[in-house]
């Protein structure tokens, strides 16, 4: 488990200095990317820690963080999405298995969403007594996947916790919690690293053309690593080789190669991509895909906007059923049926516009 990030200290150092907080529960959010829940795992290994180094950090060495970097600390519980928990590999190993014992059953796809059962699950946990003489640590991590039956029975905990319960909650768009639960705890806007300071930790992650990358991916630095490390960069370059062509994408091919990768996540580098599409007809400046700028400018001659920005806002409710239990493979290929439908139709009415032209000349 690395140090915390460069532009973490500062908020590390306010909340660490004098070993308390002001609520029993932390809700620590800001953008995705910017490295919240790799902090809150610090935080509560730190907390946990029975012989902290400078800096209220963790040692390391003693056996609390041991247990901690085992994922078997007693006193401490992490909950997320089925579909985050799971090891990628075990899962694709045993869907496949599944596929060849039967064919004609639905495959079974692991939740995206946070449940009922799960937070159930926390009451012993809640209330039995602590293995050490300190801190019972909860973190939550994507705080939004709560579903609403799920964040009632969290509500209920948060309400009277046992002393020495600390919850900490990790949200990419806390506005989506309930207010009930915003109230409750002590909001903690994570901190943004600059350009420049974004721009030096990629280089120092081998990322080539770092500005690029950091662009493509918002302007948040751990998911610019994504698009570079690992299977999410081979799927990337998937994506925007068969988007970049419509002429030559194939929905039912890419779906399938994409349905691996978390579905917010790819309705995302959709909607950016729209973006760019919209924002360069407009203005002739594009925001995210600065190494696609040939293309955007080929495909934005023939844009019709009313339909780019018609199709731009269905990504938007697309973005909020990607969250909820259904089959990643049709929802994508529907996706981008959807989309070439919409850019093959603008180069046609775009060639017969120039027919049309050149017959009256």
């Amino acid at each position: 488990m690395s140090d915390i990030y460069s532009w973490q200290q500062g908020i590390w150092q306010r909340l660490t200095q004098h070993g308390e907080f002001r609520s029993h529960a932390l809700l620590l959010k800001g953008k995705k990317g910017i490295g919240k829940y790799d902090f809150a795992r610090h935080l509560a290994k730190s907390l946990l820690c029975t012989a902290p180094a400078a800096g209220r950090k963790a040692c390391g060495k003693c056996l609390s963080c041991g247990w901690f970097e085992q994922n078997g600390h007693p006193d401490f519980y992490q909950v997320m999405p089925q579909a985050l928990s799971v090891d990628s590999a075990e899962q694709r190993e045993k869907e496949e298995r599944e596929e060849k014992s039967s064919s004609s059953t639905i495959k079974k796809t692991a939740s995206q969403q946070i449940s009922i059962e799960q937070i159930r699950k926390l009451t012993e946990f809640v209330y039995m007594t602590g293995h050490q003489n300190g801190y019972k640590i909860i973190l939550i991590y994507p705080a939004e996947a709560i579903n609403s039956a799920a964040a009632n029975a969290l509500l209920k905990k948060l309400e009277e916790p046992p002393e020495n319960v600390l919850f900490i909650l990790v949200a990419h768009q806390a506005q989506r919690l309930l207010p009930t639960i915003r109230s409750r705890c002590q909001q903690i806007a994570m901190p943004i690293p600059d350009i420049e300071t974004a721009v030096a930790w990629l280089k120092q992650h081998a990322v080539n053309d770092p500005q690029a990358s950091l662009a493509a991916a918002s302007f948040s630095p751990l998911s610019a690593l994504l698009l570079n490390k690992g299977e999410n960069a081979v799927c990337y370059e998937q994506f925007i080789q068969q988007i970049a062509d419509p002429n030559r994408l194939e929905p039912i091919s890419l779906a399938a190669a994409l349905q691996s990768i978390d579905l917010s996540t790819t309705v995302n580098w959709l909607q950016k991509w729209c973006y760019d599409l919209a924002s360069y007809h407009i203005t002739g400046k594009i925001r995210y895909h600065l190494k696609r700028l040939p293309a955007i400018q080929a495909l934005s001659k023939q844009l019709d906007l009313h339909a780019c920005i018609a199709f731009s806002r269905a990504l938007n409710s697309k973005q909020q059923l990607s969250l909820h239990p259904l089959n990643p493979r049709l929802f994508l290929e529907e996706m981008f049926i959807d989309y070439m439908a919409m850019m093959r139709k603008n180069i046609k009415n775009s060639e017969s516009q120039l027919i049309l032209k050149n017959s009256n000349v």
